[in-house]
């Protein structure tokens, strides 16, 4: 009987899409596992991008598809789907590589081929190919409309609100101390920025100028801040 690497991936943006889980990924596998008879010895890994193949657990997995065929244990790597793998061309062509030269196979469920053979790893590169077009064409738009929206004076990304308290606190304090002087007084009382983390030099210039645009009624006018910052 045949032992396969069943590897699973998931990115932190994927975790919660439906269909992409790695449940989901595993239940595929373990399927199509048991209608040709294989064994799997699964690995995964979790919250991390296919842009590069430096992820721990498929570097563990081609570790031990890189002995020699006698002495290696398993037959070869199964993914649910092809991008599970990489979504990098020359990446995957690396690994297809390695695949021919070590003797032992890479199956894509999702495209119902199997590397082993001339036609599987033809289907195999065109599909990368695909995938890789469709990523840069993808960034390649998001960045055309984060551009768009800057000329049009419109925030892009996620907004953080400031507690009104630590805001009254902040504009308080900036009244007669410094940036660096602020930023330490506010970590000294416990309070954080919109974020949660701790106040920087940064991060207080920053909240002080959204906090005194927004604010109806400011506590402080600009004339009453000390110029050393």
């Amino acid at each position: 009987m045949a032992t396969m690497i069943g590897y699973l991936r998931v990115s932190t943006e994927e975790q919660a899409s439906s269909g992409l889980g790695l449940d989901a990924q595993r239940d595929t596998i373990q399927r199509y596992a048991d209608a040709h008879g294989w064994d799997v010895a699964w690995y995964e890994d979790a919250g991390l991008s296919a842009k590069s193949l430096a992820r721990p657990q498929l570097q563990a997995a081609l570790d031990r598809l890189g002995v020699s065929p006698k002495r290696r244990d398993v037959d070869g790597i199964v993914v649910a789907k092809l991008d599970r793998l990489s979504r990098s061309v020359a990446d995957f062509a690396g690994m297809l590589e390695l695949a021919r030269s070590r003797r032992w196979a890479l199956v894509a469920i999702d495209l119902g081929v199997d590397t082993s053979t001339p036609t599987g790893e033809l289907v195999a590169n065109v599909m990368m190919s695909v995938a890789q077009w469709e990523r840069r064409i993808i960034g390649e738009r998001t960045s055309a409309a984060m551009q768009a929206a800057k000329r049009a004076g419109r925030h892009m990304g996620r907004v953080s609100v400031l507690p009104e308290a630590t805001a009254d606190r902040l504009l308080e304090l900036r009244a007669t101390r410094t940036l660096a002087a602020t930023a330490d007084a506010l970590n000294a009382e416990g309070l954080t920025t919109a974020t949660g983390v701790p106040w920087t030099e940064n991060a207080v210039c920053k909240a002080h100028k959204r906090v005194a645009q927004t604010s109806p009624t400011p506590r402080h006018s600009s004339k009453d801040l000390p110029l050393t910052i």
